[in-house]
């Protein structure tokens, strides 16, 4: 799946699994129901659940997260597929300013 937008969130750990699922399923909701209304669909968007102070999910899979299933954060970024440049057609270059003397 190509990944279109990545949102980071970062949640304390809880003292159970399932309490922080449940967090998560919520941060879920709430941004999708935003970002509906902004144009995006749901099945262009993966959520990332991840740790930073502990790497729990970042580069290899965390016990402390075991319910995820997903890709962790450093394979959802190697998926990201790189939109084709326009080779075939001229340099465009953006005009900065205009002097005249």
């Amino acid at each position: 799946m190509p990944l279109k937008c990545c949102f980071r969130w970062t949640l304390p750990l809880l003292s159970t699994s399932q309490i922080l699922q449940g967090k998560v399923r919520e941060i879920m909701k709430e941004v999708s129901s935003y970002l509906k209304k902004v144009g995006y669909t749901q099945d262009k968007i993966a959520f990332l659940p991840i740790y930073g102070f502990e790497g729990d999910n970042m580069i290899k899979r965390s016990t402390n997260l075991d319910w995820y299933k997903g890709p962790t954060l450093l394979k959802a970024l190697e998926q990201i597929n790189e939109p084709k440049r326009p080779s075939d057609k001229p340099i465009r270059l953006s005009l900065e300013d205009i002097y005249t003397d």
